[in-house]
């Protein structure tokens, strides 16, 4: 039986860039995924992702996220591919919602240059939108969306041709540790390596029990509608946004790929789910989640439905994401609970997968995601 230099369990938005990055370095890698590559069972799917500098969940990221910047465009060379679409970003809310202080704090923090805009401001520029007199908004040039699935396909293009190996349709069913590193069963056969990567998104906590309590699905729901003035939110009119009202959080994108405007809200309906049972249908109370937020700051994007599309977050209790080596063995790393807004980290994350496994530390700076952060962890 050969022994492989490393295994990536899922080869979604994390696992496909790991593989191509550990193939870079002359890895002889193998990626295991229970669907195709790619599908619309997991987190990856629904052609955008946005990325950003903005980063209002913690100032930590930009480092990261520079870095991913820098990754998503040599992917681009490699693939001959656009990937990386630059629209420009409205991080918009009450002047106190953290959408806005947070996302003003990183740009402070990381000398990322940025624009502060009031409502009114932002629909004389951008007039698709319609936000309210008293809102303000970080607007960020730098900020676009990621094609989510061609991503995927580029990094396993490029693994590939540098001589991984890719199985689709063929879930890890188990996996343990070995005197040479790990074994993973699946329903085809045995595997052996001397590293092992999980990076299975939804299904993180199925193949190792202690990210079960902490890496959590949750069903999300993404909409398209029909714009009455289409122009206004084609990529060159209508930047990406992320946006704090009362309704809750929310984030959109101008039309591209499938026709329309397109909402999410984060933790849509919060539900939490188990990925193999979960309803896969959209509903009519999920369009109106969506519909409703549409209608009142983005009026002349409510019109028909186009489609409507169910994805997984996989969330963690600080919603940060978890990148670590796995705390009994050595030989096994983890890229898990990504909470909605990982997958612009894709292609940092697969570095770091190839260093902790390569050499087992990075440098990058990993002291945000940790797992022993979490009790869960510590009382194991």
């Amino acid at each position: 039986m050969a022994i492989y230099d490393a295994i990536v369990i899922g080869v979604g938005g994390m696992g496909s860039a790991a593989l191509y990055q550990m193939a870079r370095r002359g890895m002889n890698v193998i990626g295991l995924d229970r669907y195709d590559i790619p599908n619309d069972m997991g987190s990856s799917h629904g052609i955008s992702r946005i990325i950003r500098l903005t980063y209002h969940e913690n100032p930590s990221y930009v480092p990261l996220l520079r870095r991913s910047y820098e990754l998503w465009r040599q992917l681009e060379n490699t693939a001959d591919e656009r990937l990386l679409i630059s629209t420009g970003i409205v991080n918009a809310g009450k002047e106190t919602s953290s959408v806005f202080q947070g996302s003003k704090e990183s740009c402070e923090t990381h000398n990322v240059p940025y624009e502060v805009m009031s409502g009114p401001e932002v629909n004389e520029r951008f007039p698709g939108y319609q936000l309210p007199e008293d809102s303000v908004a970080v607007y960020q040039a730098d900020g676009g969306f990621l094609l989510s699935e061609r991503c995927i396909v580029a990094n396993v293009n490029a693994a590939l041709e540098l001589g991984a190996e890719v199985h689709g349709r063929e879930p890890a069913i188990f996996w343990r540790p070995t005197r040479a590193g790990v074994r993973v069963e699946t329903h085809r056969s045995d595997y052996d390596a001397r590293k092992l990567v999980i990076a299975a998104g939804a299904w993180s906590g199925e193949m190792e029990s202690i990210l079960k309590p902490i890496a959590i699905p949750e069903r999300q729901v993404l909409g398209w509608f029909q714009p009455s003035r289409p122009e206004l939110y084609r990529p060159d009119r209508f930047p990406v946004f992320s946006a704090e009202f009362e309704e809750g959080r929310y984030y959109g994108y101008p039309s591209y790929g499938i026709p329309g405007f397109k909402i999410g809200k984060y933790n849509h309906l919060r539900q939490q789910v188990s990925p193999d049972s979960m309803d896969r249908d959209a509903h009519p109370e999920d369009e109106m989640v969506l519909r409703g937020f549409t209608r009142r700051y983005m009026p002349l994007a409510a019109g028909p439905t186009l489609a409507l599309k169910t994805c997984i977050f996989t969330n963690t209790p600080d919603e940060h994401f978890i990148l670590d080596v796995h705390p009994g063995y050595p030989q096994v790393s983890i890229a898990a609970g990504f909470s909605g807004h990982g997958f612009k980290f894709g292609s940092v994350v697969g570095e770091i997968m190839a260093d902790l496994a390569q050499e087992g530390d990075t440098r990058h700076d990993l002291s945000l995601f940790r797992l022993n952060r979490f009790d869960a962890v510590k009382s194991q």
